[in-house]
């Protein structure tokens, strides 16, 4: 679902050309499956299009990427150790984070080049469930709703944290 919300961002922003939007789970238990119908509905209702298939990150992908998005804490911590390095951990950031509605979460920037990275984390830590996007897979069709909503919220402040830094990356590789 976030990677639907945020290819479209993207591609609205006139971004596609500069950001690849892409998107793995933590575990392997759904790989090759499509999205669940329920997401299917609720994306398809907003206006969003999807091509999803699961497939689980792999820790050889920190090399090529400079941003990693996880929607919970516990993604956060799993992906941060599956980072080979320190610096490979800082690209990963919480989608929420970027949502100017959290109270007590600063919005992080983007790194702003492919080699050098640094965390960022909120002087008052707000509550996992303030800062989560929780998993609406075994509930109902509302939870899908909400997910979407958390989603939508968070994506432009991540879009203009990418913008920013995938327009000073060409800037720095302009001659």
């Amino acid at each position: 679902m976030a990677e639907s919300v945020f290819r479209a961002h993207v591609t609205e922003a006139g971004l596609d050309g500069l950001v690849e939007v892409d998107s793995a789970g933590t575990g392997g238990w759904h790989e090759g499956d499509g999205a669940d119908p329920r997401t299917i509905a609720v994306l398809e209702a907003a206006g969003y299009e999807q091509d999803h298939r699961a497939r689980q990150f792999r820790a050889s992908w920190f090399d090529r990427l400079d941003l990693v998005i996880a929607l919970d804490a516990g993604h956060l911590r799993d992906l941060r150790a599956l980072a080979p390095t320190p610096e490979h951990a800082s690209k990963v950031r919480l989608l929420r984070s970027y949502d100017p509605a959290v109270a007590g979460v600063s919005t992080p920037s983007a790194p702003s080049a492919p080699s050098a990275h640094s965390a960022r984390s909120a002087p008052s830590a707000p509550s996992c469930a303030e800062t989560d996007v929780p998993d609406p897979y075994y509930g109902s069709l509302d939870g899908f709703e909400e997910c979407l909503e958390l989603v939508e919220a968070a994506s432009p402040g991540l879009l203009e944290a990418v913008r920013e830094a995938a327009l000073a990356a060409v800037e720095s590789a302009t001659p």
